[in-house]
């Protein structure tokens, strides 16, 4: 289970009428899911509608904190490429894009909505496209849309180019960690090496930098570079536990791959 900054979750359906509620009930931006917009106030959603509060239109966007924490915990319960993929649906169905001629105007209001949240995605969660199924519906909205303005072929490219530069990176930083502990064992072997050579040819660290702030800002660099190939998918991966009893209970590992 988990909460979005607008406060409502995923396994609960809205508050029904005459429903007392302790605290006062959350303003949402308005989107495009009666649930979350129509009746009685409420403090929770299903993920259908969560999903649907994501999907952008000719004049709705959703808050970049909502769409960080979404994206972020659903690939708990759905697989990142069938988020997509029912992103897409949505937006095909709601703006009428498998029908010909295209809404011109309209296209055109939603084509940049649309191309924000798959840029916000791209940048924020680059992992998530090394599925080919990724790429594969980020292409097909694109060229449903394309026909209104050429120019979101040239922004595609762009994506699709500062994405492969995150993948790239971080291939390399999953390399150097590898790489790391393939040598665990044989720098354990050398330092047991070092502290039984003679104390003449031992050397003290502060001999080297003898500046501790120095010292602790480079030893600050080295850790932040590590740091910087974890994604934030990463850190939801290394604090979800699953159940030894419950077989029918779905880990963050099993969904993602």
């Amino acid at each position: 289970m988990f909460t979005t900054p607008s406060g409502f979750n995923p396994h609960l359906a809205c508050a029904e009428p005459g429903e007392e509620e302790e605290e006062e009930a959350p303003q949402e931006s308005p989107g495009p899911a009666a649930c979350l917009t129509d009746g009685p106030p409420f403090t929770s959603a299903s993920l259908e509608t969560l999903i649907q509060n994501l999907v952008p239109t000719a004049d709705y966007y959703p808050e970049k904190a909502y769409v960080f924490t979404l994206l972020l915990s659903a690939r708990l319960f759905i697989p990142p490429s069938e988020l997509l993929s029912r992103v897409c649906e949505l937006c095909i169905k709601q703006q009428q894009l498998d029908q010909s001629p295209l809404d011109t105007v309209k296209v055109r209001k939603f084509g940049p909505k649309i191309l924000q949240l798959l840029t916000e995605w791209t940048e924020t969660f680059p992992s998530d496209f090394r599925d080919e199924k990724m790429v594969g519906h980020l292409k097909d909205i694109i060229r449903r849309i394309a026909p209104c303005d050429e120019a979101y072929w040239k922004t595609l490219n762009q994506m699709l180019q500062k994405l492969n530069q995150r993948l790239a990176l971080m291939s390399q930083g999953e390399e150097s960690f590898f790489k790391v502990s393939l040598n665990a064992s044989s720098i354990s072997d050398k330092l047991v090496a070092f502290k039984t050579k003679p104390p003449p040819i031992q050397k003290d660290i502060l001999s080297i930098c003898n500046d501790p702030y120095t010292l602790a800002q480079q030893l600050t660099h080295v850790e932040l570079e590590h740091l910087s190939h974890i994604g934030p998918e990463e850190f939801v991966q290394a604090f979800v536990q699953k159940d030894p009893l419950d077989g029918t209970q779905v880990s963050f590992q099993q969904v993602h791959l």
